[in-house]
């Protein structure tokens, strides 16, 4: 393996400080005793190296570790000719007895001869190296228990045992005495590297360092009713992290001052532009309050900065949402249409960065969760698109006879290529840095293992990735800006663009073969989506499908549910499952909300009375836009009772705007008395039922025989009265003109004769047209007519 022959590094110096000292105590010898002294020196198994003398006295002196040293800053951080190295930092005697004749020192140690010997030096080295000493110490009198103090601490790198290029331990000790042991002892040590290169190498180390923008998903599948679609987000986290001192900006910040190739997720840029204009946030703990969000100007201040910053910036857009390629090679896969919306990610991933930052990303790339990688991760990842897997160095690990670590990239067949990402500088950040010392440290190891890499091959040109942890947080953004800083200062890196390592020739040797499914990492396996994920996101997208059919406007559904979709499928999940299941469930709960609101309203039992009639069915649309593209088909349980139009059932096409409903009329036939059974249920254009059925009953009462004879015998009555109303009437009539005719003959026959008394004159007069006609017995005088039906 390539660590294996980490000897690359090693420097001869302390075989060169041997001899120096050897040939001195020769010189100041006696020229008499000069052949005895070499004939014992001869004799002597092998003469300790100083370094073996400096350890046995550090060794001598340690003592209980009792004291706590904490090493917070450390400047300049890569040392050139003429500097003056200052350490700072606090102690804290953590043990029960007071510390005298205390005082803090620097120790340099030997040169590391190999990266894995600076693994094992941060880990555990009991070895101090040699004392600066001299008046370059901090002395405290006495060390109260707990009670913490701080040093400082400055020399001259002149004054620091820096020979050849390379990497050194550097110590910064507490020595002190205590009431049980009143001699001079270590009771406390923190260790650290300084690299040592003060001229620049013929060749440099090509790194390239991927800086990412990625955030958890913030945005649901709700929007608002409006024209301009509301967008709704589950809580206002995002702005939080947007503010100043937030963690996108503090990514932002330090990042346009550094040379870095950007690696962003489409879907927090999507989700930053929507916060930029109106939009609502649920409440805490419901899913159906929401407040009007406050933070447009935040929002629009950190997306005008990011635009400035890449305009002229190496942009990586991983597919919308970042999508976890592991669980879907693992999981996924046997959900249908899983793979398919891994590609279409990928597609919208460019549009959104083109028309968001209005410049050209690349989306070649493929990003697993921490660049673990099989056979079944590759395949997936390269099935959207990419061609370039951005792998780490402990999955794809060097198998070969390499004596150095190889360049990053390499191909692994297909014709895909694996950007190879260094672990240990990739990992190196991923710690507490919120702690200075911890800070300090990580940036320290970060540049020795940086110069280290350099060293195993002067004289070859190699390229190294480095690809760290997806979201860090504000500290370690910091701390990683630090290292890159002090890098780009040193003499032994260029900065280069991922592209740039990607064409890099691979080295031959390198490994190239892909790691199995058995080697994936267990700790990686457990944070993965589960298959049941998979399958309500396959559950989900189905019931899309058909609610779209129906939709006038298509659109106000598909983008914000299939991107709600993407954002199931998130990296950022890992480690939150339920969290994940919560926003899964809420996509499909808003989604079933939305296609409940089209459908057939309840309907009580119909009385049909007749043969034939017409029965009526409502849909209701409660959406803000219109259906169409819908049938609504009503079927008779009991086609030999009662008929539908001409048959068992009947269609009818459905189209209802938006907030309004519609009722549907169909013609039914009755054959038979009773109850009927009734179904009505909508469908789609493709004969897909849409939504729940509706059953109501008919009852059937068919007219009787004897009822319509009844009916007749009515009617006829009705008319013989009209008939003989008619008849009196006109007999009336004749029998006034007859009298009439008579009274005006008798006046002109007795036209001399004496007045009539008063009471016949009057009888004999017509009468009057407002006189009521005789209807009694008692009032009619004039004797019936023959045949006539006298009614008493």
């Amino acid at each position: 393996m390539a660590e294996a022959a980490d000897f690359q590094g090693m420097t001869p110096s302390p075989a060169r400080r041997w001899l120096r000292r050897t040939g001195a105590l020769l010189a100041a010898a006696p020229l008499l005793a000069a052949a005895p002294l070499l004939a014992g020196l001869c004799q002597l198994p092998a003469a300790p190296s100083a370094d073996a003398a400096e350890r046995s006295a550090a060794a001598e002196v340690s003592g209980s570790r009792t004291v706590d040293v904490s090493l917070d800053t450390l400047s300049p951080r890569v040392p050139a000719d003429g500097d003056t190295l200052t350490v700072s930092g606090r102690i804290v005697n953590k043990g029960k007895q007071t510390v005298t004749d205390a005082h803090v020192g620097l120790r340099v140690g030997p040169t590391m001869n190999g990266r894995s010997a600076i693994d094992d030096a941060a880990r555990s080295n009991p070895y101090a190296g040699t004392d600066v000493g001299g008046k370059y110490v901090a002395k405290f009198a006495k060390l109260a228990p707990g009670v913490p103090q701080t040093f400082s601490i400055s020399v001259p790198v002149d004054k620091l045992p820096l020979n050849s290029d390379g990497v050194y331990q550097l110590g910064v000790t507490l020595t002190g005495r205590t009431a049980a042991a009143a001699y001079d002892q270590i009771l406390g040590i923190e260790r650290t590297f300084l690299p040592w290169q003060p001229d620049a190498g013929d060749t440099k180390t090509r790194t390239t360092y991927l800086w990412p923008l990625i955030s958890t998903s913030h945005m649901t599948a709700e929007t608002g009713s409006n024209e301009q679609q509301t967008p709704v987000f589950k809580d206002d986290d995002l702005a939080a992290e947007l503010a100043p001192g937030g963690r996108l900006q503090q990514l932002l910040s330090l990042g346009k001052n550094l040379d870095v190739t950007w690696v962003v997720d489409p879907d927090l840029l999507a989700s930053v532009d929507a916060m930029t204009r109106s939009y609502r946030v649920q409440a805490s703990g419901s899913s159906t309050t929401t407040t009007a969000g406050t933070h447009q100007a935040v929002a629009k201040q950190w997306l005008s900065e990011l635009e400035k910053t890449v305009e002229n910036e190496e942009v990586v857009a991983l597919p919308f949402a970042d999508p976890d390629l592991a669980s879907l090679a693992h999981n996924g896969k046997t959900a249908t249409g899983s793979l398919s919306r891994l590609k279409d990610a990928t597609t919208v991933a460019a549009t959104t960065v083109e028309s968001i930052l209005h410049v050209t990303p690349s989306t070649d790339y493929a990003w697993p969760a921490n660049g673990a990688i099989d056979p079944s991760i590759v395949k997936v990842a390269t099935s959207a698109g990419a061609d370039t897997v951005i792998s780490r160095s402990d999955s794809l690990k060097e198998a070969g006879s390499l004596p150095y670590t190889p360049s990053a990239a390499r191909p692994i067949g297909g014709g895909t290529t694996a950007v190879v990402a260094d672990a240990r500088l990739s990992t190196a950040f991923q710690g507490d840095m919120t702690v200075a010392g911890n800070s300090t440290l990580a940036v320290q190891k970060f540049l020795a293992q940086s110069l280290m890499f350099s060293l195993q091959v002067p004289d070859k040109q190699r390229s190294v990735v480095v690809a760290p942890q997806r979201m860090p947080t504000s500290s370690q953004a910091q701390a990683m800006a630090q290292a890159l800083m002090a890098l780009q200062e040193g003499n032994w890196s260029q900065s280069a663009d991922l592209s740039a390592a990607t064409k890099a020739k691979p080295d031959a040797g390198a490994t190239t073969r892909v790691p199995s499914a058995g080697s994936y990492p267990s700790s990686l396996r457990k944070q993965e989506l589960p298959q049941t994920a998979f399958e309500q996101i396959e559950r989900t997208q189905a019931d899309l499908d058909s609610f779209q059919v129906i939709l006038a406007d298509k659109s106000r559904v598909a983008t914000p549910f299939g991107r709600a979709m993407d954002r199931s499928m998130s990296t950022s999940w890992r480690g939150r499952s339920t969290d994940a299941t919560l926003y899964r469930d809420g996509v499909e709960a808003y989604l079933t909300l939305l296609t409940e609101s089209v459908g057939l309203i309840e309907k009580s039992e119909a009385k049909l009375s007749g043969r034939s009639a017409t029965i009526p069915v409502t849909v209701q649309n409660n959406l803000v836009q219109g259906v169409d593209h819908l049938t609504l088909r009503l079927t008779s349980t009991q086609p030999s009772r009662l008929s539908i139009g001409d048959g068992a059932y009947d269609e009818q096409p459905v189209t209802v705007s938006g907030g309004h409903s519609q009722s549907v009329k169909f013609t039914t036939n009755a054959h038979a008395n009773g109850r009927a059974g009734v179904v009505a249920q909508l469908f789609t254009e493709d004969g897909r039922p849409y939504g729940p059925e509706v059953a109501f009953d008919v009852k059937v009462t068919e007219i009787t025989a004897t009822v319509m004879l009844v009916i007749a015998g009515g009617v006829l009555l009705l008319v013989l009265a009209g008939f003989r109303m008619y008849t009196q009437r006109k007999r009336a009539a004749t029998r006034q003109a007859t009298q009439e005719s008579e009274h005006a003959q008798a006046d002109g026959e007795d036209e001399d004769a004496p007045e009539a008394s008063e009471a016949e004159s009057r009888a004999d007069e017509p009468e009057h047209p407002s006189d009521p006609s005789p209807d009694t017995a008692a009032e009619i005088t004039d004797p019936s007519g023959t045949g006539e039906r006298v009614d008493r």
